[in-house]
């Protein structure tokens, strides 16, 4: 499925309606990829999807410590964890971050930035969402 976003309200607006139809699945955390250029709108999907999920305050990018775990409240998730992995090198640099614990917990939901780069160490992921930049400025937004 593919949408087109020509303003960041309607990118925030997208993020929402997905987000809004996650669910915990048994045996494990939930994760979404987010693949795209850099500025194509990975974060601001992010930052829409925590705030539909009732994150107070603003989210930062995650790119320089690498992960940032908020606790969700009322929601049927109880944590989101958004990781950029644009920095690491292989799937080896997750481990530190207890990676693998973190996958175990189905009340987690993982968005994680740049599968690419750490691709070896991921499962299959539950969503996978690529963002294009237009040239007229809106974003191409493909799920899969």
């Amino acid at each position: 499925m593919e949408q087109v976003a020509d303003t960041i309200m309607e990118l925030s607006s997208h993020a929402a309606e997905f987000v809004r139809g996650l669910h915990p699945r048994e045996g494990g955390a939930t994760l979404v990829t987010l693949s795209g250029e850099l500025g194509a709108g990975k974060t601001a999907f992010v930052k829409a999807a925590a705030k539909a999920l009732g994150v107070a305050g603003e989210l930062t990018s995650p790119t320089f410590v690498i992960q940032k775990n908020y606790p969700l409240s009322g929601q049927a998730f109880s944590q989101l964890i958004h990781i950029d992995a644009y920095r690491l090198k292989s799937g080896a640099e997750l481990a530190p971050l207890h990676f693998d614990e973190t996958l175990k917990q189905a009340d987690n939901l993982i968005m994680l930035e740049w599968p690419e780069m750490v691709q070896d160490a991921l499962p299959g992921a539950d969503a996978h969402i690529t963002f294009a930049a237009n040239q007229d400025g809106s974003r191409t937004l493909t799920y899969a």
